[in-house]
């Protein structure tokens, strides 16, 4: 069986990155590497769960996707407490947790390097085909 378990992002910056994963949506770190002094890779676990997000130094003269190119996404079950801490911690949001018509309810914000992260609840919704509210 196929398990997805790791997502990996491409930054300009590891240590900017890793203060925004770590720092702000509490990921914990499991590995970093660094090569002559500077942090090139990370990778990262929620406190709960088993997927992991690996982060990247972007490879020299590499340019990163445009910015909707990569989308994260996370599933919290306290979304609208979240995502209130973070605001309070100065987290800028794109959109604010609301309910979407197939019945999820969505936050959006950007990572350092711009690539959309949503943080959602589905719940038991999440194994089910939506059905889309107008």
């Amino acid at each position: 069986d196929v398990d997805p378990h790791l997502a990996g992002v491409d930054e300009r910056d590891v240590d900017r990155a890793l203060s925004f994963y770590r720092d702000r949506l509490g990921f914990r770190v499991i590995e970093d590497m660094e090569y002559h002094g500077r942090r090139v890779y990370a990778r990262l676990r929620p406190r709960k769960g088993t997927a992991t997000i690996a982060i990247h130094l972007l490879e020299p003269g590499a340019t990163l996707p445009a910015s909707d190119a990569i989308r994260l996404y996370f599933e919290v079950k306290n979304l609208r407490a979240l995502c209130a801490t973070l605001e309070k911690a100065g987290v800028t949001f794109s959109q604010l947790p609301k309910p979407m018509p197939w019945g999820w309810e969505h936050a959006y914000l950007n990572d350092p390097d711009g690539h959309e992260v949503s943080l959602y609840w589905a719940g038991d919704k999440r194994f089910r085909k939506s059905k889309i509210r107008s």
